[in-house]
Protein backbone atom coordinates (compact mmCIF):
# COMPACT_ATOMS: atom_id res chain seq x y z
CA UNK A 1 0.00 0.00 0.00
CA UNK A 2 2.08 3.13 -1.15
CA UNK A 3 1.04 6.52 0.10
CA UNK A 4 1.34 8.81 -2.69
CA UNK A 5 4.13 11.66 -2.43
CA UNK A 6 2.96 15.32 -1.62
CA UNK A 7 1.21 17.92 -4.28
CA UNK A 8 2.28 17.89 -7.70
CA UNK A 9 6.30 19.55 -7.60
CA UNK A 10 7.20 18.72 -3.95
CA UNK A 11 8.09 15.67 -1.88
CA UNK A 12 5.98 15.08 1.18
CA UNK A 13 7.41 16.29 4.48
CA UNK A 14 7.47 13.78 7.62
CA UNK A 15 8.37 14.96 11.25
CA UNK A 16 9.49 11.93 13.47
CA UNK A 17 8.57 12.62 16.96
CA UNK A 18 8.65 10.67 20.01
CA UNK A 19 6.03 12.27 22.76
CA UNK A 20 2.21 13.89 22.57
CA UNK A 21 3.69 17.62 22.37
CA UNK A 22 5.77 16.70 18.94
CA UNK A 23 2.83 15.37 17.68
CA UNK A 24 1.13 18.47 18.00
CA UNK A 25 4.04 20.38 17.02
CA UNK A 26 4.32 18.63 13.54
CA UNK A 27 0.41 18.70 13.35
CA UNK A 28 0.54 22.34 13.97
CA UNK A 29 2.92 23.05 11.43
CA UNK A 30 2.04 21.35 8.82
CA UNK A 31 3.40 17.79 8.24
CA UNK A 32 2.07 15.42 5.95
CA UNK A 33 3.05 12.60 7.99
CA UNK A 34 4.27 11.45 11.59
CA UNK A 35 7.04 8.75 11.70
CA UNK A 36 6.12 7.97 15.01
CA UNK A 37 8.79 6.45 17.75
CA UNK A 38 9.97 5.70 21.14
CA UNK A 39 13.53 6.98 22.46
CA UNK A 40 14.05 9.23 19.56
CA UNK A 41 17.87 10.24 21.03
CA UNK A 42 18.41 6.39 20.38
CA UNK A 43 17.07 6.50 16.83
CA UNK A 44 13.97 6.00 17.58
CA UNK A 45 12.09 2.93 19.27
CA UNK A 46 8.63 0.91 19.07
CA UNK A 47 6.60 3.55 20.37
CA UNK A 48 3.55 2.86 23.60
CA UNK A 49 0.06 2.27 22.20
CA UNK A 50 -1.52 4.73 23.94
CA UNK A 51 0.78 7.43 22.11
CA UNK A 52 0.48 5.65 18.74
CA UNK A 53 -3.54 6.13 20.00
CA UNK A 54 -3.01 9.36 20.04
CA UNK A 55 -1.53 10.45 16.90
CA UNK A 56 -3.79 8.25 14.94
CA UNK A 57 -6.25 10.36 16.48
CA UNK A 58 -4.56 13.32 15.36
CA UNK A 59 -5.90 12.70 11.45
CA UNK A 60 -2.27 12.95 9.72
CA UNK A 61 -0.74 9.96 8.30
CA UNK A 62 1.20 8.00 11.37
CA UNK A 63 3.68 5.43 10.28
CA UNK A 64 5.00 3.71 13.52
CA UNK A 65 8.61 2.53 14.31
CA UNK A 66 9.01 -1.32 15.24
CA UNK A 67 12.37 -1.74 16.60
CA UNK A 68 12.61 -3.30 19.91
CA UNK A 69 15.44 -2.57 20.63
CA UNK A 70 18.66 0.20 20.59
CA UNK A 71 22.29 -0.81 18.56
CA UNK A 72 22.70 -2.66 15.82
CA UNK A 73 19.61 -4.25 13.61
CA UNK A 74 21.02 -7.68 13.91
CA UNK A 75 17.73 -9.67 15.45
CA UNK A 76 17.19 -13.13 17.43
CA UNK A 77 14.74 -15.16 16.75
CA UNK A 78 12.97 -13.64 19.85
CA UNK A 79 13.12 -10.07 18.95
CA UNK A 80 12.05 -11.06 14.96
CA UNK A 81 8.73 -12.54 16.46
CA UNK A 82 8.42 -9.50 18.70
CA UNK A 83 8.53 -7.10 16.20
CA UNK A 84 5.90 -9.22 14.13
CA UNK A 85 3.81 -8.93 16.97
CA UNK A 86 4.18 -5.77 17.70
CA UNK A 87 3.31 -4.54 13.32
CA UNK A 88 -0.03 -6.29 14.49
CA UNK A 89 -0.61 -3.83 17.54
CA UNK A 90 0.39 -0.81 15.54
CA UNK A 91 -2.51 -2.31 12.14
CA UNK A 92 -4.86 -2.34 15.02
CA UNK A 93 -4.40 0.89 16.05
CA UNK A 94 -5.18 1.99 13.07
CA UNK A 95 -1.61 3.14 11.73
CA UNK A 96 -1.19 4.12 8.02
CA UNK A 97 2.46 2.22 8.22
CA UNK A 98 5.32 0.76 10.44
CA UNK A 99 8.93 1.48 9.52
CA UNK A 100 11.21 -1.68 10.07
CA UNK A 101 14.63 -3.39 9.26
CA UNK A 102 16.63 -5.92 10.31
CA UNK A 103 20.52 -6.97 9.09
CA UNK A 104 22.00 -10.42 8.72
CA UNK A 105 25.78 -10.72 10.11
CA UNK A 106 27.32 -10.50 6.78
CA UNK A 107 25.84 -6.76 7.02
CA UNK A 108 23.58 -7.83 4.32
CA UNK A 109 19.92 -6.96 4.50
CA UNK A 110 18.02 -9.72 6.72
CA UNK A 111 15.58 -10.13 3.81
CA UNK A 112 13.84 -13.46 5.89
CA UNK A 113 12.75 -10.76 8.56
CA UNK A 114 11.68 -8.42 5.91
CA UNK A 115 9.55 -10.53 4.16
CA UNK A 116 8.10 -12.06 7.64
CA UNK A 117 7.31 -8.04 8.19
CA UNK A 118 6.12 -7.22 4.78
CA UNK A 119 3.77 -10.13 5.56
CA UNK A 120 2.71 -9.20 8.75
CA UNK A 121 2.15 -5.51 7.64
CA UNK A 122 -0.60 -6.67 5.04
CA UNK A 123 -2.68 -3.72 3.87
CA UNK A 124 -0.76 -0.94 5.84
CA UNK A 125 2.34 0.76 4.11
CA UNK A 126 6.02 -0.78 5.16
CA UNK A 127 9.20 1.47 5.21
CA UNK A 128 12.53 0.01 5.03
CA UNK A 129 14.64 2.17 7.88
CA UNK A 130 17.86 3.50 7.46
CA UNK A 131 19.39 0.07 8.61
CA UNK A 132 19.99 0.26 4.32
CA UNK A 133 22.23 2.70 5.50
CA UNK A 134 24.72 0.02 6.86
CA UNK A 135 24.90 -2.43 4.11
CA UNK A 136 27.85 -1.86 1.64
CA UNK A 137 25.60 -0.92 -1.29
CA UNK A 138 22.39 0.97 -0.50
CA UNK A 139 21.56 1.36 -3.85
CA UNK A 140 21.72 -1.91 -4.83
CA UNK A 141 19.46 -2.80 -1.92
CA UNK A 142 16.53 -0.75 -3.23
CA UNK A 143 16.03 -3.75 -5.93
CA UNK A 144 15.84 -6.13 -2.49
CA UNK A 145 13.24 -3.90 -0.85
CA UNK A 146 11.44 -3.74 -3.84
CA UNK A 147 11.55 -7.17 -5.07
CA UNK A 148 10.07 -7.96 -1.22
CA UNK A 149 7.36 -5.39 -1.81
CA UNK A 150 8.18 -2.80 0.12
CA UNK A 151 6.58 0.97 -0.20
CA UNK A 152 9.24 3.14 1.03
CA UNK A 153 12.85 3.45 2.10
CA UNK A 154 13.70 5.73 4.48
CA UNK A 155 17.69 6.54 3.69
CA UNK A 156 20.99 9.50 3.98
CA UNK A 157 22.54 7.50 1.23
CA UNK A 158 24.77 5.46 3.76
CA UNK A 159 26.72 8.54 5.05
CA UNK A 160 25.95 10.69 8.55
CA UNK A 161 23.75 13.04 6.74
CA UNK A 162 21.61 13.00 3.81
CA UNK A 163 23.09 15.85 2.48
CA UNK A 164 26.79 13.98 2.68
CA UNK A 165 25.11 10.90 0.85
CA UNK A 166 23.17 13.26 -1.29
CA UNK A 167 24.29 11.75 -4.48
CA UNK A 168 23.48 7.90 -3.41
CA UNK A 169 20.18 9.20 -2.48
CA UNK A 170 20.18 10.49 -6.31
CA UNK A 171 21.23 7.02 -7.32
CA UNK A 172 18.45 5.48 -4.80
CA UNK A 173 16.07 7.53 -6.17
CA UNK A 174 16.98 6.56 -10.31
CA UNK A 175 17.10 2.71 -9.33
CA UNK A 176 13.90 2.82 -7.70
CA UNK A 177 12.51 4.30 -10.61
CA UNK A 178 8.79 5.03 -9.28
CA UNK A 179 8.74 1.37 -7.90
CA UNK A 180 9.24 2.49 -4.39
CA UNK A 181 9.50 5.64 -2.59
CA UNK A 182 12.76 7.11 -1.61
CA UNK A 183 12.62 9.40 1.66
CA UNK A 184 16.06 11.68 2.28
CA UNK A 185 16.36 12.02 6.20
CA UNK A 186 19.02 12.75 8.74
CA UNK A 187 20.17 16.56 9.03
CA UNK A 188 17.40 17.96 7.22
CA UNK A 189 16.27 21.60 8.27
CA UNK A 190 15.21 24.73 6.32
CA UNK A 191 18.37 25.50 5.30
CA UNK A 192 19.68 22.45 3.05
CA UNK A 193 16.11 21.26 2.41
CA UNK A 194 15.90 22.95 -1.12
CA UNK A 195 19.78 22.23 -2.39
CA UNK A 196 18.67 18.50 -0.89
CA UNK A 197 15.45 18.21 -2.78
CA UNK A 198 16.97 19.62 -6.40
CA UNK A 199 19.90 17.19 -5.87
CA UNK A 200 17.92 13.93 -5.32
CA UNK A 201 14.70 14.00 -6.17
CA UNK A 202 13.26 12.45 -3.08
CA UNK A 203 9.98 11.15 -3.24
CA UNK A 204 9.68 12.39 0.14
CA UNK A 205 11.73 14.50 3.05
CA UNK A 206 12.18 12.69 6.40
CA UNK A 207 13.37 15.43 9.55
CA UNK A 208 12.99 15.61 13.46
CA UNK A 209 12.68 19.39 13.29
CA UNK A 210 14.24 19.27 17.24
CA UNK A 211 16.30 21.01 19.10
CA UNK A 212 18.69 19.53 21.96
CA UNK A 213 17.35 20.44 25.55
CA UNK A 214 19.31 19.58 28.86
CA UNK A 215 17.55 18.00 31.35
CA UNK A 216 18.31 20.58 34.12
CA UNK A 217 19.43 18.09 36.86
CA UNK A 218 22.77 16.63 36.05
CA UNK A 219 21.05 13.08 37.91
CA UNK A 220 19.11 12.31 35.00
CA UNK A 221 21.77 11.15 33.15
CA UNK A 222 24.46 10.67 36.46
CA UNK A 223 21.70 7.92 37.64
CA UNK A 224 21.18 6.17 33.76
CA UNK A 225 17.86 7.21 33.64
CA UNK A 226 18.59 9.16 29.76
CA UNK A 227 21.62 9.01 28.35
CA UNK A 228 21.87 12.65 26.65
CA UNK A 229 19.95 15.78 26.13
CA UNK A 230 16.41 15.30 25.26
CA UNK A 231 15.44 16.10 21.80
CA UNK A 232 11.92 18.36 21.80
CA UNK A 233 10.02 18.73 18.22
CA UNK A 234 9.69 22.74 17.34
CA UNK A 235 6.30 23.75 15.64
CA UNK A 236 8.99 26.71 14.35
CA UNK A 237 11.27 24.76 12.44
CA UNK A 238 8.37 22.34 11.12
CA UNK A 239 6.54 25.27 9.93
CA UNK A 240 9.67 26.43 8.68
CA UNK A 241 10.33 23.18 6.60
CA UNK A 242 6.95 23.13 5.55
CA UNK A 243 7.40 26.97 3.95
CA UNK A 244 10.89 26.44 2.35
CA UNK A 245 9.48 23.05 0.60
CA UNK A 246 6.73 24.98 -0.81
CA UNK A 247 8.18 28.10 -1.90
CA UNK A 248 8.80 28.46 -5.61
Amino acid sequence: MTIPPGPIGRPLLEICVDDADGVAAAVAGGADRIELCGALALGGLTPSAALVAGAVASGVLVHAMVRPRDGDFRYDRAERMLATEEIGHMIRLGVAGVVVGAMADDDSLDLDALARWRDAARDVAIVLHRAIDLVADPVAAVEQAVRLGYDHILTSGGAATADAGADAIAAMVTAANGRIGIIAGSGVSADNVRPLIARTGADAIHASASVREDWGDPRITAMGFASGPRRRTQLERVAALRQTIERR
